[in-house]
């Protein structure tokens, strides 16, 4: 019975329905810090009224999308025409695909895997910005305005607050960053999760997006209200935007559950506002705990989760895999999501009795009987490509001293390997098939330069370690995980990172992205001239190749000017932020 459960999260980018585990174990749902729900909303006053009303609720046909779109503007004092509501955020994302992104979106790595994956089942090429590690996966505008620049991307998104790792931009920031790329066919902000913030008192861009041509902020209200399973959210813009996409939602495209909890908000929005205060408190609290636990780190989060990083040595999926068999604990490991690996959970904020018993369960499956001994790597092979084990017997193998540790031991061994390699140039041996591809550097050539570094493909700091260690280019999965370099567009292309077409996926060849020229293989083919002088000895000539984007420098200034008139917030201004 274990094994058919844990076997469900061996499917797909995303976890398991809670039904879909309840059916396979037999046994009620497990205590869920994998949804990220509002625990305290609705209340059981609310649950009592819908279980009431239940059999008319499931009876009937709902009204129009339109009657309860009105409703949903009446409680956010916004105006219907600049609102669109979905069956879902994920469906408000299809239409925005569909309609408005016509070749290239571009958006921070890892986050919220529609973004990713919807423009690459239709075509798109997707231009992932890796968030680094190393900057506890901030986003910085600055920079990432310059990839936007550097790729031609002609769509951008930020997640504000990013999932997973909850990575929160002020509001003036966002609009300097909207402010920047006008030019764009479209700015999207996900504000899916800005409920729970609390860094500023009025964080959002609704109503600073009304006035720009090509901004749409998408809200979720499943979310909110701890109701992910009524399927409703909604997106604000422009008159012409969002008449755009509500043309194309069908006329009952919400159901009747979301019509009774929207119609029901009015008479509840104290206790709504109350709820996002006490998650508030509760993930406070709850990082505290957990950043208690040896090796475990938890990056700071303005969303309703958090985002940490499991002890060197733990395995994401078998962490997960034995919260949940034995102690019944559902967490959501992000081995699957690009830009992350599985040394990283999402664990959503719930009361702190709750905390207490995942406290108790990482405890027992990290540590055991002895606090310190982190849970090994499984002995078999890992179903994940992030390149984690590789970092993780890095940082073991060197004490924690990474590449500089390996530079340093590469240096004490290189005259043996001079040796060696002198020794093999005299007798004539030759090159393997992978070298002669120039897939692989063999060492008597360790002082030339790599392939990758021919091309440019990484910077001059990440060339230097490497080069100093004696090692060919990392993996992609490597250079990410450890923080070494930023992600070139060949680098992206090569990791299945942008969009394919299936007649171009050529061996040797780089994906290309749609509306784009065929590109020339991983490597440029050597010459004659090339391969004699490799032949006799010598580091050929490299071909020159991409450079790296430059670095950031300086950060546009904020523009100026009235915004809308703010009105009276639902259910107050005082109370605290907006529902929507």
């Amino acid at each position: 019975m274990a094994d058919n459960v844990t076997s469900l999260f061996r499917s797909g980018a995303h976890s398991p329905s809670m039904a879909a585990l309840a059916r396979e174990s037999g046994e009620a749902g497990p205590l869920d810090f994998c949804i990220p729900c509002n625990p305290y909303f609705p209340t059981p006053a609310m649950f009592d009224e819908l279980s009431h009303r239940l059999r008319d609720i499931i009876t009937f046909y709902p009204s129009s999308a339109d009657t309860i779109t009105g409703e949903l503007c009446n409680l956010l004092q916004l105006p219907p025409q600049c609102v669109a509501m979905g069956n879902g955020s994920t469906e408000l994302i299809t239409w925005i695909d569909h309609l408005l992104v016509r070749e290239s979106l571009a958006i921070p790595v890892p986050t919220f895997g529609r973004w990713t994956d919807q423009p690459m089942e239709t075509g798109k090429r997707v231009d992932m910005f890796p968030l680094q590690e190393s900057n506890g996966f901030a986003l910085d505008p600055a920079q990432y305005i310059q990839f936007i620049r550097s790729r031609g991307s002609r769509v951008a998104v930020i997640c504000n607050p990013n999932n997973p790792d909850g990575g929160f931009l002020p509001r003036q920031t966002i609009n300097a960053f909207c402010d920047a790329l006008a030019d764009l066919d479209l700015i999207v902000i996900d504000e899916s999760f800005l409920e729970f913030a609390d860094a500023e008192a009025e964080p959002s861009v609704v109503e600073d997006a009304v006035m720009r041509p090509n901004v749409i902020v998408l809200r979720s209200l499943g979310k909110n209200f701890g109701l992910h399973g009524v399927r409703f959210g909604y997106l604000v813009a422009n008159p012409s935007l969002a008449g755009r996409i509500r043309s194309m939602l069908p006329k009952w495209n919400l159901n009747s559950f979301a019509e009774t909890v929207v119609f029901m908000l009015r008479d509840h929005g104290a206790e709504y506002m109350e709820s996002l205060h006490q998650v508030r408190r509760d993930r406070l609290d709850m990082a505290r705990q957990l950043s208690q636990l040896p090796g475990l780190t938890v990056y700071p989060s303005q969303g309703n989760f958090l985002f940490v990083r499991l002890p060197v040595g733990a395995e994401g999926t078998v962490v997960r895999d034995r919260l949940l068999t034995e102690h019944r604990i559902l967490v959501r490991e992000c081995g699957n999501k690009i830009g992350s690996s599985s040394r990283f959970l999402r664990l959503v904020v719930r009361p702190q009795v709750d905390v207490r018993r995942l406290v108790s369960g990482l405890e027992s499956v990290l540590y055991g009987s002895r606090r310190g001994a982190a849970v090994p790597e499984p002995a078999g092979g890992n179903t994940y490509s992030s390149g984690t084990a590789a970092v993780d017997r890095l940082v073991s193998s060197t004490n924690g001293q990474g590449t500089q540790g390996l530079a340093a031991a590469a240096q004490a061994r290189q005259p043996q390997e001079l040796t060696a390699a002198q020794a093999r140039q005299g007798q004539g041996q030759g090159m393997t098939a992978a070298q002669a591809r120039g897939m692989t550097a063999p060492q008597s050539r360790g002082q030339g330069m790599t392939a990758a570094q021919a091309r440019g493909m990484l910077p001059a700091s990440a060339q230097g370690q490497q080069q100093a260690a004696g090692l060919a280019p990392a993996a992609y999965g490597q250079q990410q995980a450890a923080g070494l370099a930023p992600v070139a567009q060949d680098q992206q292309q090569a990791a299945g990172f942008a969009s394919m077409n299936q007649g171009q996926q050529q061996a040797g060849l780089a994906p290309v992205a749609q509306g784009q020229p065929e590109q020339q293989p991983w490597l440029t083919p050597m010459s004659a001239q090339a391969q004699q002088q490799q032949a006799a000895g010598l580091t050929p000539v490299a071909q020159p190749g991409p450079q790296p984007m430059p670095q950031a420098t300086g950060w546009p200034a904020a523009a100026s000017g009235p915004g809308l008139s703010q009105g009276t917030a639902w259910p107050d201004a005082a109370a605290g932020n907006r529902a929507g």
